[in-house]
C-alpha cells in the first residue's frame, strides 16, 4: 500500500505524483491544505518534522523528501525505469535533482509567496494568519524560512533580496536551454527523474502567467515543456489536483506581479 500525504499546489508533491503516474502505480491520498496549516498538525509532524509535503508511507515505512521518494519509487518499482542507463547520464540526472533541492526549490518558495500566496493568506483572519506564520518550524524549506516567509508575506516585492529568486530561476531556464541543445531530455536521450524534477517548477511559472520567461527566447525549453504537457501523466499529476480557486489566484496575482518580475529580470 502506497499512501501519499500531499497538496494540490505543492511542487514537491506534484513531482512525486508525476513519478507515481509514470510508474503506473496505484496510491491512496491524504490531502493536506497547506495554506490552512494542516501540515502543522502534531500527528502529521510526527511523520514529517519539517511540516512539509509530500510524505510517502509504503507498507508502514515512512519516506520523506520528494527527491528521495522519487528515487525510492524507481528502485522499489523498477519498471519502467526513470533513471538513464549510462553512468554519465545518470550523474547528469542527479545534478539536476540536486540543483532542484538546493537552489530551485527555495527560489520557487520565495517567488510563489511573493507573487501569489501572500495575497491568498491575506484572506485569513488576523489571528489565523499569525498562527500560520508562527507555526513554521525553524528548519523547513531553508534554515531561515520561518522568518523569511513572514517577511515576504508582509512585504512582498519590498522584501530585501527578493530579486535573487527571480534571477536564479531565469538562470536555470537558461541552463535547461543549453542542456537541451544536443539531447531531447535534460539528462540525455530518455525521459528521467531530471525532467520530473524540473517540470513542477516550470509549470509553476506557467500557472503564474510568466511563461514569457521561456516562450520569447528559449525555443528548446518551449519545445521541452510542450512535450512534457503532452505526456498522459502530466495533467493528472500537476493540474487535476490543483484547487480551482487557488489556480485562479495564481493566474490573477501572477499577472499582476509579472511587470515587477519582468523589471527585475531586465536588470539581471
Amino acid at each position: 500500500m502506497l499512501t501519499l500525504y500531499h497538496h494540490g499546489s505543492s511542487v514537491c508533491a506534484a513531482k512525486v505524483r508525476f513519478a507515481l503516474g509514470e510508474k503506473k502505480l496505484d496510491w491512496e491520498g491524504r490531502y493536506l491544505d497547506i495554506l490552512k496549516g494542516d501540515q502543522f498538525d502534531a500527528d502529521y509532524m510526527r511523520l514529517n518534522p519539517k511540516a512539509v509535503v509530500p510524505t510517502l508511507v509504503h507498507d508502514g515505512n515512512i519516506i520523506v523528501e520528494s527527491t528521495v521518494i522519487c528515487e525510492y519509487l524507481d528502485e522499489a518499482f523498477p519498471d519502467p525505469p526513470l533513471k538513464p542507463r549510462e553512468p554519465l547520464a545518470r550523474a547528469a540526472m542527479r545534478l539536476w535533482t540536486k540543483a532542484v533541492d538546493e537552489e530551485v526549490h527555495p527560489a520557487c518558495a520565495e517567488l510563489t509567496f511573493t507573487c501569489t500566496h501572500r495575497h491568498t493568506l491575506a484572506r485569513l483572519p488576523a489571528d489565523a494568519l499569525a498562527h500560520f506564520l508562527a507555526s513554521t518550524p525553524p528548519q523547513s524549506v531553508t534554515p531561515n524560512w520561518h522568518e523569511r516567509k513572514k517577511e515576504i508575506v508582509m512585504r512582498g516585492f519590498d522584501s530585501p533580496g527578493i530579486d535573487r529568486p527571480f534571477k536564479l530561476y531565469d538562470r536555470y531556464l537558461q541552463k535547461m536551454e543549453e542542456a537541451l541543445k544536443d539531447r531531447p531530455w535534460l539528462a540525455g536521450d530518455s525521459f528521467s527523474l531530471a525532467d520530473i524534477a524540473m517540470t513542477p517548477y516550470v509549470n509553476r511559472l506557467d500557472m503564474l502567467s510568466m511563461a514569457e520567461m521561456w516562450t520569447l527566447r528559449r525555443p528548446r525549453v518551449t519545445d521541452w515543456f510542450e512535450r512534457i504537457k503532452a505526456r498522459p501523466t502530466f495533467k493528472p499529476a500537476l493540474l487535476d489536483w490543483f484547487p480551482p480557486q487557488l489556480a485562479d489566484d495564481f493566474s490573477t496575482f501572477g499577472r499582476q506581479s509579472w511587470p515587477q518580475a519582468r523589471q527585475i529580470l531586465s536588470a539581471a
